[in-house]
């Protein structure tokens, strides 16, 4: 196993974003001609992950023709998020309030103020910008307001009567609203069963009633108009049903896949951009590792989900390649459940004990390359017994020459949390 990573690995000059990028040429070859190409994070809060995201980003953008950055953020936020990378005409502090202010409350997705303080340089400066698009629920599922707020100012227009409907639910959600699904499904437990069952019922007596008068809305407005409604209703009655799903996850009762909902919801919303992009158009899609893995997310024999990255795969076959980024550091930033923090976790860093033979890891510190920045392609078949990758502070069992294309891999982790919370530079 060790003479094939290094005979299938190269060694990168490092991970400054704004660095010359032709020691990322390896590259081409492992994206080669897919439409949509996943980067991932192997951990949350990494500063080397967003570091290796931005020059990956800027090759796939500079030298591949992508321009459609696809982010795990929410569907409804990333709208403002988008006009400001874009150059909304405003510099200096009013610009930056501005973004923060669009950056919304998602702590742990991997947008944070350094990241869109350099994409919105980078569309400034750059002959090659990139659209910004979100996939996930509104909070990473922790509240309904962002998608709920834009459907009420739609249904004003095309159906007044059914703004109640919107209000009875908004009446109930916010009461459980937080900055993360962390916060919202302990709150959401709380809520008398009632309750829970009213906001679940508004919520499909909206959906039901938009889907049927279709006709009428879009004779109303537009079809472009009623698309865009109809998928913030939709993140609202997904993000409802993961209220319980997240709650019954942390109590340890869960239904195996019950998590795949989220799933589901960011790949179908990843095809609702592709079908309205440009023919030819090209996604670079950024989520953690356990999203774009195109096999099943399995711990301790137990279903967990079937990530956005499976079915993708489903659907465009070798036109999805998924990325990971892992490193071969002693320590990594964890999170650990905290109903009293304003992210719902507080974040630990754990100590790692040595990679277990069979992990990605193992292998490059066995081949001698464990103490550099590599890109390894795996599309050529990785030797049989590479079951493991890192996933926050465990190792995630995993066919992984199945589950991925390929494995970006820093020596070093150094901890972004109050970055990713407050954006900080």
């Amino acid at each position: 196993m060790h003479d094939w990573f290094r005979a299938h690995s190269s060694a990168l000059s490092g991970l400054d974003p704004d660095a010359p990028l032709d020691d990322l040429e390896p590259l081409r070859d492992l994206v080669g001609d897919a439409r949509v190409v996943a980067v991932g994070e192997g951990a949350h809060f990494v500063r080397e992950f967003t570091h290796a995201r931005l020059r990956v980003l800027r090759f796939l953008a500079e030298r591949c023709g992508f321009t459609v950055l696809a982010f795990e953020f929410g569907f409804a936020e990333a709208f403002a998020l988008d006009r400001w990378l874009s150059d909304d005409g405003r510099d200096g502090d009013e610009a930056d309030e501005a973004g923060l202010a669009a950056l919304g409350g998602t702590p742990y997705a991997g947008v944070n103020g350094e990241l869109v303080r350099r994409l919105r340089r980078h569309n400034r400066t750059s002959g090659h910008p990139l659209r910004f698009v979100g996939v996930d629920l509104p909070t990473a599922a922790g509240e309904l307001r962002p998608a709920l707020e834009p459907l009420a100012g739609y249904l004003r227009e095309v159906d007044p009567a059914a703004v109640a409907r919107v209000d009875s639910a908004l009446a109930v959600a916010d009461g459980v609203t937080g900055s993360s699904g962390a916060v919202a499904a302990p709150r959401w437990a709380r809520l008398t069963a009632a309750e829970q069952d009213a906001l679940t019922a508004s919520l499909a007596r909206l959906l039901l009633r938009f889907r049927a008068l279709a006709p009428l809305y879009v004779e109303r407005s537009d079809q472009a108009a009623y698309d865009t409604a109809l998928r913030h209703l939709e993140a609202a009655a997904h993000t409802d049903y993961m209220f319980g799903a997240m709650r019954d996850l942390f109590a340890g009762e869960g239904a195996p896949g019950d998590t795949s909902v989220r799933e589901a919801y960011m790949a179908q919303s990843l095809h609702w951009h592709l079908d309205r992009a440009a023919p030819g158009t090209r996604v670079v899609l950024d989520a953690h590792n356990n999203h774009i893995q195109k096999t099943p997310v399995s711990f301790g024999g137990e279903l967990i989900a079937l990530p956005m990255g499976h079915y993708l795969h489903r659907a465009l076959g070798d036109g999805y390649r998924a990325l990971a980024l892992t490193h071969t550091a002693d320590h990594v930033p964890e999170m650990h459940p905290d109903p009293e923090h304003e992210a719902g976790f507080e974040v630990v860093e754990e100590r790692l004990g040595e990679p277990t033979p069979g992990s990605v890891e193992a292998a490059l510190a066995g081949a001698g390359l464990g103490g550099a920045v590599t890109l390894t392609s795996l599309r050529q078949g990785p030797p049989t017994g590479l079951d493991s990758i890192r996933s926050q502070s465990a190792e995630m069992p995993t066919p992984v020459g199945e589950a991925f294309d390929g494995v970006l891999c820093s020596p070093t982790v150094t901890t972004s949390f109050t970055e990713s919370v407050h954006g900080g530079s």
